[in-house]
């Protein structure tokens, strides 16, 4: 049995909990508010918890593996492996400061006060940037405190930024992209390991299909090489002659974005009737 530590609530949580849904992985109950809970389907065992204390679980062997942000992950500084990024729950951890204060360069931070709940790795940024400043550790609620003078800026987390104009904030110094990460106690055994790699080839066939499209579509023969040069698919685009003369289907997979870049060579070339299909996983 793998023991996965995951966010209890939130964000994070949601979108963890639908890529173990993605990966075909049920939970007893479905998802539930339970704090534990197993896997019909698969050797899997399931843990809700703070973010903040994934990392100790692992560390103390209490969890396997865990899914948290990579800015906990840093924060912590436990000596545990990333095994993977999964690319969902991004944000940016940023120095934001009252939108009327004067701000040219991180400088300006000279011998101010700022308040964290990320200490270390706000530490460890004005260090190299040879910066001195107080650093206020609080647990929440970190955007309010230059509005009632407990510091002069604020380090905290950004999504959307709508929560920093809120409360009177401009952004001015993104320290760090943020997004999930699969870790893993280093000392996992052979067994568990052989769990894990299942796990993660569940993951990848998933985030692969990701922004990718099967596409389908008729062109007459001579635009053919053409189409398939705008279309390479994973090796090569799969052709087949039509009942109708001169005429081919052809099927390939593409990332979306380019899909919509060519879509008008791909018209111009005689392409008709075009499908875009989404995929649920791709295994390479």
């Amino acid at each position: 049995m793998l023991t996965l530590a995951i966010q209890k609530s939130g964000r994070l949580s949601e979108d963890s909990l639908k890529l173990l849904k993605d990966c075909g992985i049920h939970l007893q109950n479905g998802i539930t508010t339970k704090l534990k809970s197993k896997a019909t389907n698969f050797p899997l065992e399931i843990l809700k918890m703070r973010d903040d204390d994934i990392p100790e679980c692992i560390n103390d062997n209490i969890a396997d593996i865990g899914i948290i942000g990579e800015n906990e992950f840093l924060e912590k500084k436990k000596k545990l492996k990333i095994i993977e990024r999964l690319g969902y729950s991004k944000c940016r951890i940023s120095i934001a400061v009252p939108k009327d204060m004067k701000y040219d360069n991180i400088y300006d931070l000279e011998n101010k006060s700022i308040a964290t709940s990320y200490p270390n790795i706000l530490k460890k940024f004005l260090k190299k940037n040879n910066v001195n400043a107080t650093l206020r550790t609080i647990s929440g609620s970190v955007e309010i405190a230059p509005s009632i003078g407990l510091a002069d800026a604020v380090f905290d987390i950004v999504s959307s930024g709508s929560t920093l104009i809120s409360n009177g904030l401009k952004e001015v110094e993104i320290v760090m992209n943020s997004e999930a990460i699969l870790i893993a106690n280093p000392k996992l055994d052979k067994d568990k390991l052989e769990l894990l790699n299942k796990l993660l080839f569940r993951i990848r066939a998933v985030n692969k299909a990701k922004n990718r499209k099967y596409i389908l579509l008729n062109a007459p023969n001579k635009s053919i090489d053409k189409i398939c040069n705008l279309l390479p698919g994973m090796k090569s685009p799969t052709v087949m002659p039509l009942l109708k003369n001169d005429w081919s289907s052809l099927h390939s997979v593409i990332e979306e974005d380019e899909f919509w870049e060519n879509i008008e060579k791909l018209k111009q070339y005689g392409a008709e009737g075009i499908l875009v299909i989404p995929i649920e996983k791709m295994i390479i």
